[in-house]
């Protein structure tokens, strides 16, 4: 099994674990679709942090409106068979949703959410990279993007939890589960390659991976 053999890969865990950075570089190196969420498009997203009570609704609709509409169009690509990275699973997003709003809100919530009747691709292999949130909130700080300063420990410490307990939970497609702690894939070519090996190795079920260190962070 090789890594160009999985169509899809998912990039997923919690803000500032590195998701995104890794899902370019393996597209780049799979020659792969890239599909990403866009946060910084959202215009909710810095209100939600600086008022989570005033903010979580529009915020979460925003998202779901926008990954609906990318979700679809996915769909509809499916027949040319391009190999695709995404850094984040539609499926999560009830996390976020069940975990930030009231109850009344996440009724409406779901209500949206099941007219649109989402019909998303299913993922060959979701990678799901986990960090302690000193760690998080160490990178967060590092890349210096001015609203996620507004980011206290406790929403992510429920949010890390919160992942937590999703993929423990996860069955629908393949899962490798890797500790990003102290992992580099970015800037440490040893480090990228072993995941890359990693990723070609899990072709059902899930796999936990625990990286040995290479030097760098």
């Amino acid at each position: 099994m090789t890594v160009a053999a999985h169509r899809y890969i998912v990039l997923e865990g919690a803000i500032g674990v590195g998701k995104t950075s890794l899902a370019r570089k393996l597209a780049a190196t799979l020659g792969a679709q890239l599909v990403l969420e866009q946060a910084d498009e959202n215009p909710f997203l810095e209100r939600f942090y600086r008022n989570p009570r005033v903010g979580a609704l529009p915020a979460q609709l925003y998202f779901l409106f926008q990954r609906a509409q990318q979700q679809a169009l996915l769909q509809q690509q499916d027949l040319f068979g391009a190999v695709r990275v995404a850094d984040y699973l539609l499926a999560k997003d009830d996390l976020f949703a069940r975990m930030t709003l009231d109850d009344e809100e996440y009724g409406l919530y779901r209500q949206l959410h099941d007219r649109l009747a989402i019909d998303a691709p299913r993922p060959d292999l979701v990678v799901y990279l986990q960090a302690p949130v000193d760690v998080l909130l160490d990178r967060i700080a590092r890349r210096g993007i001015a609203h996620e300063g507004l980011i206290d420990r406790s929403y992510l410490t429920r949010l890390n939890d919160a992942y937590a307990r999703f993929f423990h939970a996860y069955e629908a497609s393949p899962l490798l589960i890797v500790n990003a702690a102290q992992f580099d894939p970015i800037s440490n070519e040893a480090d990228y390659e072993d995941l890359l090996a990693q990723i070609g190795r899990t072709v059902r079920g899930r796999l936990y991976y625990n990286p040995l260190r290479h030097g760098g962070l």
